[in-house]
């Protein structure tokens, strides 16, 4: 990654932003992408039936092959300490719009698809009822990082992660 004038927390960043944009593009036309509605990444899904799928990992493939319309929120939060700037006004709009379909006790839920119709209880769109820990973590672990430095600075003083870039 030095070769190409890049670290773990570059690279990370540019993942971050690029995610977004992939979105904002929305090649494959789902419903509610945008600027404050994005995060591709492993998670769970409305149904295996096409061109939906359950749990599988999304990603911003050039085809859009890898996109069906499910969108997570642990894809924004755990970016957090990368890109603040997009992924706290995300999340808050994420909370905001959604409520308590997508944000209840224990945080976001794993994942939703607006563009799912085959929802029951009459409105629009599919949302996940599971709160994943291994979602969870990662959305925990880097907003404290963000917002004391908790996380990355000790791990950052452990001399083969330095060596690795992350800040």
């Amino acid at each position: 990654m030095r070769s190409r004038g890049s670290d773990y927390f570059e690279n990370s960043t540019r993942a971050t932003w690029a995610n977004r944009a992939y979105c904002i593009a929305n090649a494959g036309r789902w419903a509610g992408y945008g600027e404050l509605v994005w995060g591709l990444t492993a998670s769970d899904g409305p149904a295996d039936e096409a061109p939906f799928r359950a749990y599988w990992a999304r990603g911003a493939a050039p085809d859009g092959s890898t996109d069906d319309g499910t969108l997570a929120p642990t894809a924004v939060g755990g970016s957090v300490p990368f890109a603040p700037e997009l992924t706290i006004p995300t999340l808050v709009h994420l909370r905001d719009r959604f409520g308590d379909r997508l944000y209840g006790r224990y945080g976001f839920k794993d994942a939703f698809n607006l563009s799912y119709t085959k929802s029951s209880g009459g409105q629009a769109g599919w949302f996940d009822d599971q709160y994943l820990g291994i979602d969870q973590g990662p959305i925990l672990l880097m907003v404290e990082n963000y917002r004391s430095g908790f996380g990355g600075g000790w791990l950052s003083a452990t001399p083969a992660v330095a060596l690795q870039g992350l800040r």
